[in-house]
C-alpha cells in the first residue's frame, strides 16, 4: 500500500483592526503574530517528506505559505479551490453590540443556517476542497502535501471525514489559527484524520 499525507493548514492571524468579516475581500494580510504563527507551524514540518505545496489565492494564505517554501524548498501553487467561503456579510461587523446582524435588513440572509443562507453552501465548499485534496494526494503520492486554506473550508473537510453533518455551530469548530488537520490515505482510501496546533503557545 502507498501511504500519503495531505496536511490542511489554516492561515495565521490577520491584521483586522476594524474587526469586520473580511471573507474574500483582498488586501487583508497577516499581523506580526500571524507571521510568527506561520513560521512556527512551518518549522514543525522540517523533517517531513513534503513534495507539494499549495495555497488559497488570498493574501493571508499566500503569506502563511511563504515560510513553508523556505522549509520545503517548494514553490507555492495557487489553488482557487482552497479559497475562503463566499459570504454575503463580507465587510460588516457581525459580533458584539455593534453587530450589523441587529439590523432587520440582514435577517433574510439568516433564514437557514443549515445551508447556510448567507453564503456559499457547505456542500459546495466541501466539493471544491475535496477536489483540491485529491489533486494534492495524487501530486504527492507516497509522500506529503501541504495545503494552506481557511477555517470554514477546513472544518467542512473535518466534518465530512468524521461522518458528521456539514451544518454546525461555529462555536464548536476545532480549527485554530495556524493549526494543522492531517488526512492519511492508504492508496486512494482515507484512513486517518488528526489535528495539531504547532503554534498553540502563541
Amino acid at each position: 500500500m502507498t501511504h500519503t499525507l495531505v496536511h490542511l493548514v489554516r492561515h495565521g492571524e490577520v491584521h483586522n483592526p476594524e474587526k469586520i468579516l473580511y471573507g474574500r475581500i483582498p488586501g487583508y494580510h497577516l499581523s506580526a503574530r500571524g507571521h510568527t504563527q506561520a513560521a512556527t507551524t512551518a518549522r514543525a514540518f522540517t523533517t517531513h517528506d513534503v513534495i507539494h505545496l499549495a495555497a488559497s489565492p488570498l493574501q493571508r494564505a499566500q503569506e502563511t505559505a511563504q515560510p513553508f517554501t523556505e522549509i520545503t524548498g517548494l514553490p507555492i501553487t495557487t489553488d482557487e479551490d482552497l479559497i475562503e467561503a463566499g459570504n454575503q456579510l463580507e465587510g460588516l461587523k457581525i459580533k458584539g453590540i455593534n453587530s450589523a446582524l441587529w439590523n432587520p435588513t440582514y435577517w433574510p440572509l439568516l433564514k437557514d443556517p443549515t445551508e447556510p443562507s448567507w453564503g456559499e453552501p457547505y456542500s459546495d465548499i466541501l466539493e471544491r476542497m475535496w477536489r483540491a485534496i485529491l489533486n494534492a494526494r495524487d501530486a504527492a503520492e507516497g509522500h506529503e502535501a501541504i495545503l494552506i486554506s481557511h477555517q470554514l473550508p477546513i472544518v467542512c473537510v473535518q466534518r465530512f471525514a468524521q461522518g458528521l453533518p456539514l451544518a454546525h455551530n461555529p462555536a464548536s469548530r476545532q480549527c485554530n489559527l495556524a493549526s494543522v488537520t492531517s488526512l492519511g490515505f492508504e492508496d486512494n482510501i482515507l484512513t486517518d484524520i488528526y489535528y495539531t496546533e504547532p503554534a498553540q503557545e502563541l
